[in-house]
């Protein structure tokens, strides 16, 4: 295994494929701070570019896109409480409350430590144990997915803390918004009026757009003088109490986020809300959550960019997307006349393992990149309210607008906004 992961890396440190792999990465941060695009439409966007180039320089770049999106979506969570995906939800809850309290630089650091630490989780678990785990994952039936749907609308429920009646009705609305469409075993239409602009149901992203993002904009217009940070922003530099602090939950998180992502379906989104309850359960401070505590950027982090690390397992070695985004990449490797599964790793060594060993440069490349930027992002927080709130709109827009370019789902994103407002 060694000897194949030196040959990954002698693969991956190829001037191309090093420019690649930044491209990637770049692209990726870039669109995951921007709320609402994703790595879904960029990566369907960028096929045409993969096309004709060398499927494994394109899989590497198509992959930073990916787990570049899932780093850098945490940037617009903590700054404008504007999840950039959908993945970056839960690190909203604890991420912007620091930011609001001129915390943004410390928690902008946590997120990059973490999500770094997260990601080198993942790639460890998808070299050491790829193989045997995808073959267990798909052994998940009907069954295993119910138990663990329900698992995660539990941990929803966990999250209103004492008001038990709160968190059951929130999770009970949200079934309910997320059984809209027709059902994908009967045909049979629910909750859709005869409306054809439903029939694919709701998307994630607009719920949590308009609940978080569109919502702080209408708080933000009730308050005085600027939109984001109190008393300015403070030093990123994390004390070693701090560091102990953010620790163990970045480590379980990281696993516990590897093995969701590996599971078919599940994703970052399940990952982020499970560690999120997790961390929260097992804290001693937990009444604290959603205040501010750096355990609740931290854990989610971790486990996000962990899971998008996962979702390559069954992808890679049975050709089971394991994400929406990785159903993407699939029909990008097929387009490049490559097919993923259980031969893979013995018909294209080379690709498998340079794709592991771009991860780690991937990995250490957002690090880099993003530290030194915090500074910068954190002054988004001193943008005179006049600018900000228009740009936020803005950005809500044109990303509920990219999804599917409807205008219909314009109009379920001011609604959602206004009632949590």
């Amino acid at each position: 295994m060694l000897d194949q992961l030196v040959q990954g890396f002698a693969v991956a440190m190829t001037p191309q494929n090093l420019l690649f792999v930044f491209i990637g990465v770049l692209a990726g941060t870039i669109i995951g701070i921007l709320p609402g695009l994703g790595p879904m439409s960029a990566i369907a966007l960028m096929i045409p570019i993969a096309y004709g180039m060398d499927p494994t320089s394109a899989i590497i770049m198509l992959a930073g896109v990916y787990y570049g999106a899932i780093f850098g979506g945490s940037t617009s969570s903590i700054l404008l409480n504007a999840p950039g995906v959908a993945g970056t939800v839960a690190t909203s809850f604890d991420g912007y409350p620091m930011a609001r309290q001129g915390k943004a630089g410390k928690a902008l650091a946590i997120a990059a430590l973490s999500s770094f630490t997260g990601g080198t989780i993942g790639v460890v678990g998808l070299m050491l144990i790829a193989p045997g785990l995808a073959s267990f994952a798909v052994s998940f039936g009907p069954t295993e997915y119910f138990a663990l749907m329900v698992l995660g609308l539990t941990a929803v429920v966990s999250l209103a803390g004492r008001n038990l009646v709160k968190g059951l009705v929130s999770a009970v609305f949200g079934v309910m918004i997320a059984l809209v469409g027709i059902d994908s075993q009967t045909a049979i239409t629910r909750f859709t009026f005869d409306l054809p602009e439903l029939y694919e149901g709701v998307e994630f992203l607009i719920v949590a757009l308009g609940v978080f993002a569109l919502a702080e904009v209408l708080v933000m217009l009730n308050r005085r003088g600027q939109g984001g940070a109190r008393g300015g922003v403070t030093s990123l530099r994390l004390s070693r109490r701090e560091m102990a602090l953010i620790t163990p939950p970045t480590l379980r998180s990281g696993v516990l986020g590897f093995f969701i992502g590996v599971l078919p379906g599940a994703g970052a989104t399940v990952a982020s809300f499970l560690s999120y309850s997790m961390e929260k359960r097992i804290a001693k401070d937990g009444d604290t959550f959603g205040r501010g505590n750096l355990k609740g950027v931290a854990g989610p982090e971790s486990a996000n960019n962990a899971a998008a690390v996962g979702s390559f397992v069954p992808l890679m070695t049975l050709g089971v997307p394991g994400s929406g985004t990785t159903a993407i990449l699939l029909g990008a490797l097929l387009v490049l006349g490559v097919q993923p599964g259980p031969l893979m790793l013995a018909e294209r060594p080379e690709m498998f393992w340079g794709l592991v060993a771009s991860m780690y440069i991937g990995s250490a490349v957002l690090l880099v990149l993003n530290l030194p930027l915090i500074p910068v992002f954190a002054k988004v927080l001193n943008t005179p309210k006049a600018v900000l709130v228009p740009l936020v709109v803005v950005f809500c827009v044109v990303g509920v607008y990219g999804l599917s370019f409807s205008v219909f789902d314009l109009g379920l994103l001011a609604p959602s906004a206004w009632s949590v407002s």
